[in-house]
């Protein structure tokens, strides 16, 4: 009989693999149940990726968790107590939902709190993830079945050391060896004792499917000896990593392909820290698009938007669009969008009142957010996305064509006045109207600001002129080792005005074309290094021998 059986159904445990680290290995069944939970029980390496699928107002319990919401104590951290919190939620006619790192099918603990859920009559049910023996080969570019399709066989490291009888098959089989940092020594000369050759290849993954994943490529007999050398285990000058990180290695011929299939590491901003001085909402596609790169990008607001301090011209605008006083709309940011949207919004009014009336934004960020609202633009620049090259597009005034002559640029408080001046030389008529008004942000938290100015961050993306200074004036100026991309010569020079070395700079003056200079830079140093036969390090780590010069 299952276990849900005989149970009460008012409430459920959903036992959930999280998979091994990366927050987009979670499968599609796992956001749709974490979407419903009351309460979250979470492991500690994916504990804020699955947070952040859960309703706002869940419980959650876990020792490593961030963000919104009390974590709360377990009470214990074995079995018992998990299977009695879970227990007690159940019968209180909630969605409990425990995840686990990994596959709650390989890990043992998570078997341990499912019989004890069983014998309790709680109801559950299993939701299958990634397992990290699976994962983690696979982000280091090591498959692990060959065109021969030999045998491959996992191995628990602590239960080998032990002294525990394993069967590790034939000699071709591949090993895939779940263990920690501090017992990959011993793990290894445990497998040399079972018989495994001493110059057999290993590699082992630490941090695997997570932009902070290093893989080391070594034999059984030498891979102590290599983790000294670079610092990882303890030696009398390194600074090793936590002994308890978890490593997945791999044994065998397999691992010869890790040269030629490795992807992941081998990304240009592969595990970079990249501040990115905007919004969320404003940075969204930019940030995306720095994570497809391997980068850690951090929003950090510089700028706060605001009402304007007179509404009565919006006011008179709004009104100027629905009786038809307009001929074109000129959105010049996501921000100008909002102030409109915001207006309507408290008239009762939606994008229907936009009838009749063409409407221009100033690049595809600003089109995609009137698309959000309703909108498809009439004019989006096909060249340079800028007041410029909107300019570029726009059709002189026609008093054939064109029955009115006005049009209405709902705008920031400090904009230039390049668009205004264009579109009157073009014939046009121009309502420029305050629609909010940018003030700087509130400063970052300390350790922000300390990492800003103390090296912390490999690169930073100032996108205006006003992102420098404003970033300088909150939180200081970024460190000399920090790379300073630029989104073109107007925020190049604000940037050396400050004592910054721009050192990428936007061929065009789009995001998009900063991250990606940012990224061909960062591929750049990556071949150099390798060519040169050097390890690579990102801006930020300090290297071995070296100091960092202060300016």
């Amino acid at each position: 009989m299952s276990p849900t059986a005989t149970a009460d159904r008012s409430g459920l445990c959903t036992f959930l693999g999280a998979g091994p680290g990366d927050p987009g290995l979670l499968t599609l069944r796992a956001v749709e149940v974490l979407a419903t939970a009351d309460v979250l029980i979470a492991d500690p390496l994916t504990a804020n990726a699955v947070r952040a699928h859960c309703p706002d107002g869940v419980q959650l319990h876990s020792p490593a968790a961030t963000g919104d919401g009390e974590v709360l104590d377990i009470g214990g951290d074995d079995a018992g107590s998990v299977a009695k919190l879970i227990a007690d939620a159940v019968r209180a006619g909630r969605h409990v939902v425990r995840t686990v790192d990994g596959d709650p099918g390989l890990d043992g603990r998570a078997a341990e709190e499912m019989l004890l859920c069983a014998k309790a009559g709680v109801a559950f049910e299993l939701v299958p993830g990634v397992a990290q023996s699976v994962g983690v080969p696979a982000y280091a570019g090591v498959p692990l079945r060959g065109s021969q399709g030999a045998d491959v066989r996992f191995v628990d490291g602590d239960a080998l050391v032990a002294g525990a009888l394993v069967d590790l098959g034939a000699p071709e089989t591949t090993l895939v060896v779940r263990t920690t940092l501090g017992r990959l020594p011993a793990t290894a000369s445990a497998l040399v004792t079972h018989g495994r050759k001493p110059d057999a290849a290993l590699c082992a993954t630490l941090s695997g499917t997570t932009t902070r994943q290093r893989t080391f490529t070594s034999t059984l007999a030498g891979i102590a000896a290599d983790l000294k050398a670079a610092r990882v285990l303890p030696s009398p000058v390194s600074a090793p990593v936590d002994p308890a990180t978890s490593v997945i290695a791999v044994v065998g011929e397999q691992v010869q392909h890790r040269s030629s299939h490795s992807w992941f590491e081998t990304k240009p901003l592969f595990g970079w820290n990249v501040l990115v001085p905007r919004t969320k909402e404003q940075a969204h596609g930019l940030s995306e698009q720095l994570r497809s790169y391997g980068a850690v990008p951090q929003e950090v607001p510089t700028i706060a938007v605001e009402p304007p301090r007179t509404p009565q011209q919006m006011e008179r605008a709004i009104k100027g669009l629905v009786t038809g006083r307009y001929e074109w709309i000129a959105f010049t940011s996501v921000n100008a969008v909002r102030a409109v949207r915001e207006k309507f919004e408290e008239y009762g009014l939606d994008a229907r009142a936009f009838a009749g009336i063409k409407v221009a934004a100033v690049g595809e960020t600003t089109a995609q957010a009137l698309v959000d609202f309703g909108v498809k633009p009439d004019l989006v620049p096909s060249g340079e996305q800028s007041a410029a090259g909107l300019l570029d597009d726009w059709p002189p005034y026609d008093p054939v064509f064109d029955p009115i002559d006005r049009v209405l640029l709902p705008r920031a408080d400090i904009a230039t006045e390049t668009l205004v001046a264009g579109l009157v030389e073009l014939g046009w008529e121009v309502d420029d109207v305050t629609a909010y008004r940018t003030v700087r942000a509130s400063p970052p938290p300390a350790e922000t600001r300390e990492a800003i100015k103390g090296g912390g961050f490999d690169a930073v993306l100032f996108t205006s002129s006003s992102t420098v200074r404003n970033l300088v004036g909150i939180a200081g100026k970024p460190h000399n080792v920090t790379i300073i991309a630029c989104i073109g010569p107007a925020t190049a020079k604000t940037a050396e005005e400050h004592g910054l070395r721009v050192d990428v700079m936007a061929p065009v003056p789009s995001a998009s074309a900063l991250a990606q200079a940012l990224a061909e830079f960062g591929a750049g140093r990556r071949d150099a290094a390798t060519s040169a036969g050097e390890p690579v390090y990102r801006p930020s780590e300090r290297r071995p021998g070296s100091r960092r010069k202060a300016r």
